[in-house]
């Protein structure tokens, strides 16, 4: 059944993975950012959320932001190591491993994410598409969430409501926009080995159609 959520905030970075060391975001949300957005809102596990389409909502802009990270990440062998051999550091000195990096985010955004679920194989016999979509509108009326919905990175908040149909056009991306290879979601279907997917984007008139995983369109 389907869902239509306007989200906005004053920042965002759907980070392209071919970048390294500084995070370069792509154009506009990538449909596993929308889905992850969705699920922050109303996860169950007899159901599945998939992207229909994201209308990009406000003009594309880019702003440079430098800021403060570590550099080392905690690992679990790393910690292993330490408990087996009763000595080291089991937590990371941010004073010592801090360091700028630039980012390439977007400023100003504001989205209408349309959007259906399918029942899973996991939905109780009580479950129904009835039961989940009232339950989700409910929520979005209420601003009611399981964790605070972000748009690419947790720093950067989202704010969100029902969309009341479908928002204009910002004039300057009226026509066709070719976004490039664009993360379309992680495959999760063998947890030993989760393999990224991705789809040719297309911006037509401010509208970017997200396939399906079986369309053709969709490769590893």
């Amino acid at each position: 059944m389907p869902i239509s959520l306007e989200v906005w905030g004053d920042y965002a970075c759907f980070t392209r993975p071919e970048m390294k060391t500084e995070r370069v975001s792509y154009d506009v949300m990538t449909p596993s950012a929308a889905r992850g957005l969705l699920e922050s809102i109303y996860w169950h596990p007899g159901l599945r959320w998939v992207i229909d389409r994201i209308w990009v909502c406000a003009p594309i802009r880019f702003a440079n932001l430098r800021r403060n990270e570590v550099k080392s990440t905690a690992s679990a062998r790393s910690a292993r190591t330490v408990m087996e051999r009763g000595k080291g550091d089991l937590y990371i000195a941010a004073s010592q491993d801090i360091q700028q990096r630039a980012a390439l985010l977007l400023r100003d955004v504001r989205y209408v994410i349309d959007a259906h679920f399918e029942l899973t194989d996991q939905a109780a016999a009580s479950d129904n598409a009835g039961k989940f979509q009232d339950i989700t509108k409910r929520r979005i009326r209420r601003g009611q969430f399981y964790s605070q919905p972000y748009l690419g990175c947790r720093e950067f908040p989202a704010h969100f409501k029902a969309s009341e149909g479908p928002p204009p056009c910002p004039e300057e991306l009226n026509g066709v926009r070719d976004l490039g290879y664009m993360l379309w979601d992680l495959d999760y279907s063998d947890s030993e080995n989760i393999t990224p997917l991705f789809f040719r984007a297309t911006l037509r008139d401010g509208v970017l159609e997200v396939p399906t995983r079986d369309s053709g369109e969709v490769i590893g």
